[in-house]
């Protein structure tokens, strides 16, 4: 298996020449060229000794995929950005957490994917609340034996306390994410976590317990799952729950993947059937039914890693974007009366510019261009290099990885969670991707990679890791990325969970401009108002968001929208006013003029119009 390793190696470095020649001649001929290559990676450590993942890229979709020469950065104006910086306050805020993977040097797949962070407010004090789920020992198959899970309290913003033991009976098992969501319309935040093994449903009974309702509600999935979204899919008010399968393999009878020399190493996911993707419809009465396959929500072959529900049509019906492992991306467009097709390879965001299918892991979704569409970044394999798809207008994405400088920085890498967001309030969005390598085995030089930091300036991404803080320096093996404002500074905070090593609270060191934070309270089942979009205009700029279900990696975010407006001195008014239009995802609307800017803004679906 070594020497399949080293040969597949040598294919990677001979097709990587061959690219950067083609890339040389189209430069010549008047493309724009790809970015270059992350001023932190370090040839001597960064090359892969075992690239086994990497055989995605060999496989190609299409025959031939002749390059782009027509295609051109979108012409956005250039911003004045400031190179956000980023400081690790989680020991001093309390947040004391470690993910146990229970790897003892045998490469159990199931080591490699977790975990995720949940951002909720369990007991509605308005500060907001973080849930990490916990690993354990993959070998161990009573899931009340493993390691319990933690629930951070959040004391005013100040610091984090652990209630896990008082909030929650028991384990949920070897768990790998978590998504919150007010299923049953209560005003209390519930969880649903993914597992190796059955999922577990934990509705908050608010007094400050949850109660595992998996089996009364029917969302026990035994399959081994990754993340999993909440959203209205059908248009009733009520939270749908999508749920990403990955492979068939079971930890208590593994398949044996080892090199020549007989040790153990992580088996590649193309030697293990895929386990489909469910969707459970919730009924109304606590109940949920599984209707995937139905609703035309389901497709062959997923080995599912990330999800986000976004309308990504302008339509105002939300889609669902699903990240496969070593196969083609799922993209299920919303028909109307809760029914989907699949169309990724026909809207363009199936396969990478090459016509490759990557190894899909995180995905991250905001509006980078101010175009009022969103935009998908997905993370992928060490030398697959992440993927920016821009949406065409709603009718379509295109690859523009390298046009925009994204292509070189991220392929001595191989990322996870990931988020898109103004993380300085400077106007211009971010981009953070916490990398680290599936293969576990002792001594491998690439397991622990450095996270990545950059920003966009119009028309190109810059790659600001290096002036990002002390964080940027670490070797981490980075999964789960949750956005979090901890403290109500106005922006958020980043929480990285780690595998076998602590958990990262990431805060701005400073604000650099104006700011907006839009929460919702929906008027029936859908309390936190998932789907619903929101335009803020200040002066001559206009932002567009979406709270969308899902994104990032088995984790999931705080429920608010948060705008980042700059320093308005194009217009040099102290006592700055922005216009906010609303769109619910009833299709309610309303629109609030001379909005101040540098506050918390909390929208009530009842007083929308219809």
């Amino acid at each position: 298996m070594l020497d399949r390793f080293r040969h597949r190696q040598q294919s990677h470095q001979l097709r990587s020449l061959l690219m950067g020649l083609v890339l040389i001649a189209c430069f010549a001929g008047g493309c724009q060229p790809a970015g270059q290559v992350a001023s932190d990676a370090d040839p001597a450590s960064e090359i892969s000794t075992d690239d086994s993942g990497t055989e995605a890229n060999s496989e190609r979709l299409f025959q031939t995929i002749p390059l782009d020469r027509s295609a051109t950065v979108p012409s956005v104006t250039t911003k004045v950005a400031t190179r956000p910086r980023l400081v690790d306050v989680a020991e001093r805020s309390g947040l004391d957490f470690v993910y146990r993977t229970g790897a003892t040097g045998e490469s159990l797949m199931v080591e490699t994917m977790g975990g995720g962070c949940g951002v909720l407010d369990f007991d509605n004090d308005g500060w907001w609340d973080l849930f990490l789920c916990q690993g354990g020992d993959p070998t161990v198959a009573d899931p009340t034996r493993q390691p319990p899970p933690a629930l951070m309290r959040n004391l005013a913003g100040d610091s984090f306390e652990d209630c896990g033991e008082s909030a929650i009976d028991a384990s949920s098992g070897y768990s790998q994410g978590v998504v919150v969501g007010d299923y049953d319309g209560d005003g209390f935040d519930d969880l649903y976590i993914t597992n190796v093994g059955k999922n577990q449903l934990l509705r908050n009974m608010g007094d400050g317990t949850f109660q595992d309702v998996t089996d009364l509600a029917g969302v026990g999935d035994t399959r081994w799952s990754s993340s999993a979204a909440f959203a209205d899919l059908n248009g009733n008010g009520l939270l749908d729950l999508y749920v990403c399968n990955y492979v068939v393999y079971d930890p208590l009878d593994p398949l044996d993947c080892r090199d020549r020399d007989g040790e153990y190493r992580i088996c590649h996911p193309r030697e293990m059937d895929a386990f489909p993707n469910e969707c459970y419809f919730n009924q109304g009465d606590g109940t949920f039914l599984p209707e995937a396959a139905d609703r035309g929500l389901d497709a062959a072959g997923g080995k599912s890693l990330g999800v986000v529900v976004a309308d990504f049509t302008g339509n105002g019906l939300p889609d669902v974007y699903v990240a496969n492992d070593t196969t083609a991306n799922f993209l299920f467009v919303n028909q109307g009366q809760g029914m989907f097709r699949e169309q990724a390879l026909a809207f363009g965001c199936g396969v990478n510019q090459e016509g490759m299918y990557e190894a899909g892991m995180g995905l991250a979704v905001a509006d980078y261009d101010q175009d009022g569409f969103l935009d998908i970044y997905s993370t992928h394999f060490y030398d697959e290099s992440n993927t920016l798809y821009q949406n065409r207008g709603g009718k379509g994405f295109r690859d523009v990885t390298a046009l925009v400088g994204l292509h070189q920085p991220t392929l001595p890498r191989l990322g996870f969670g990931a988020v898109m967001q103004d993380l300085n309030a400077d106007g211009a969005i971010d981009l953070f991707v916490t990398n680290g390598h599936i293969e576990n085995y002792p001594g491998n030089p690439l397991h622990a990679m450095r996270p990545q930091l950059f920003t966009y300036t119009g028309p190109r991404w810059e790659d600001c890791s290096d002036d990002g803080g002390e964080f940027f320096q670490r070797r981490l093996v980075g999964r789960g990325v949750a956005m979090v404002d901890s403290s109500r500074r106005g922006v958020p905070d980043i929480v990285v969970v780690h595998q076998d090593s602590p958990a990262a609270l990431l805060r701005g060191e400073s604000l650099d401009g104006d700011w907006l934070q839009v929460e919702f309270r929906g008027a029936g089942g859908n309390r936190r108002g998932i789907g619903a979009r929101v335009s803020v205009t200040c002066g001559s700029q206009t932002f567009f968001q979406q709270l969308v279900g899902g994104g990032s990696y088995a984790s999931s975010h705080q429920p608010t929208l948060f705008f980042g407006l700059g320093d308005g001195t194009e217009r040099g008014d102290l006592n700055r006013r922005c216009d906010v239009e609303v769109t619910w995802p009833s299709g309610k609307s309303e629109r609030l003029e001379g909005v101040a800017v540098n506050r918390r803004l909390v929208l009530d679906e009842r007083g929308a119009a219809d």
